[in-house]
């Protein structure tokens, strides 16, 4: 039975929807901030992929100096509200804390974060300024959150950045493909504006770059360019009936429900076939949808999920059904989709092997594939001698540098898919080999 209701308006879609780590009060932050025994050896910051004074900055909203706490934790990290808000903390900064040792809640990082940020954000306060210029301008191909991030430290370092976005929003992942119960489409476009209005870097919207004359362009243009364009479509998983009406990616069926809410249209069963926090989203969210039934498929066992164990609690717990040990074999129907063929499986030394005759169908009138994304290969081989390693991921180095000098990258470009906390690092640290190297030159 659905737990949800199909939404028809957006009060309803937010109903559905509503926020998983909402905003605190100053009252809920203060005797949070309060619970605080700030470690002498903070395992908290060690498990930040960021480095933020989490201790710090939690004495400080405890002293009810917000402004400076939301500063302590945007000197660290660029997207600092929206890490806040979407990152695991639970297997991260929330994971590390010690009253995990003593069967205590952990303090809420995240939402301390989050409040902090936010309310700082709500008032407008300029915290930072562009840096005295050093005469260089630097291209940006992405405005995610790695592009946003080396942006920022660009801008604060005195160097002019053009940032080169080919869809109509920024923030890459953190507006398209994060599910709106983690963050809504408003808090993420809001950090970007107060990012760009205290540090003035461009963002031209609508501007893919897809062609070698345009990379001329940037690199005549530019002294540097970094690279942070993230990951493609959803994978495809060459089976029969995988083009089937009524078959969709997960990448591009969050994206959709991102920007239209209400109005996208679900089906009454729906099968997500996959086992990351992408497929876990994508089922959530469908149930959210008011799906009747949702069934989450997964070739190998529980423990073998690549997903997080909360977000898998999260679907459940949204009435999704679990179906593990079955791998897919074909997509069936005639023109549109009306099930899927499995055979179960079992492990046998690790590898993965066919139970024979164990084939059985689940009736669906949807599939959701949620099984990778592809990675940008095509865009990559439009740059001289940009070095790719076996994965399709760029090559740095220890200062984010590409085999060509005069390119940078970062974010799942390099790392082929981590979380928003990694890009804004990883795109901090770029800006900074970026500098390094303008300076040597």
């Amino acid at each position: 039975m659905a737990e949800y209701d199909k939404p028809t308006s957006e009060a309803e879609f937010q109903a559905n929807f509503k926020q998983k780590k909402p905003l605190m009060n100053p009252t809920e932050a203060y005797y949070e901030s309060s619970r605080c025994l700030f470690c002498y050896d903070a395992p908290c910051i060690q498990a930040c992929p960021t480095g933020i004074d989490i201790p710090l900055f939690i004495k400080q909203i405890q002293t009810q100096n917000t402004t400076g706490a939301a500063k302590t934790i945007f000197d660290s990290n660029w997207l600092g509200n929206a890490c806040g808000v979407v990152c695991p903390t639970g297997v991260l900064c929330e994971g590390a804390c010690v009253y995990n040792h003593q069967d205590v809640p952990p303090i809420q990082i995240g939402r301390l974060q989050n409040y902090a940020t936010y309310t700082t954000m709500e008032t407008g306060k300029q915290l930072y300024a562009p840096g005295p210029s050093i005469g260089k301008k630097v291209a940006v191909v992405g405005a995610g959150p790695a592009g946003i991030a080396c942006a920022c430290e660009l801008r604060t370092l005195g160097v002019e950045v053009d940032i080169f976005e080919a869809k109509d929003k920024p923030s890459g992942l953190t507006v398209y493909g994060i599910a709106p119960y983690k963050i809504t489409n408003a808090e993420v476009l809001k950090e970007v504006a107060y990012l760009q209005e205290q540090l003035g870097f461009k963002i031209h919207y609508n501007s893919p770059i897809n062609s070698k004359e345009q990379l001329k362009t940037l690199e005549a243009d530019y002294d540097a360019i970094f690279l942070g364009v993230g990951l493609g479509k959803t994978a495809t998983l060459n089976l029969e009936g995988e083009h089937l009406d009524g078959v969709q990616g997960a990448v591009e069926f969050i994206e959709e429900l991102r920007m239209k809410h209400h109005k996208v249209e679900v089906a009454d069963t729906v099968v997500v076939i996959g086992g990351g926090n992408t497929a876990m989203d994508a089922a959530s969210e469908a149930a959210r949808m008011g799906a009747k039934k949702v069934v989450l498929a997964y070739r190998r066992d529980k423990n073998a999920m690549g997903a997080y164990g909360f977000e898998y609690d999260l679907a459940i717990s949204a009435g999704v059904d679990s179906l593990f040990n079955a791998t897919p074999l074909q997509i069936v129907g005639d023109g549109k989709v009306n099930g899927v063929r499995f055979a179960k499986t079992h492990s046998v030394n690790g590898e993965l092997k066919i139970v024979e005759g164990s084939e059985f169908t689940v009736d669906c009138d949807m599939v959701i594939k949620a099984t990778g994304q592809a990675k940008q290969g095509k865009f990559y081989e439009l740059v001289n001698h940009l070095d790719i390693d076996q994965r399709t991921r760029v090559k740095v180095n220890e200062s984010y540098q590409t085999s060509n000098p005069k390119y940078f990258a970062g974010g799942d470009a390099v790392n082929g898919g981590a979380e928003v906390v990694n890009a804004a690092f990883e795109g901090k640290m770029a800006a900074q080999g970026i500098l390094a190297w303008l300076k040597d030159k």
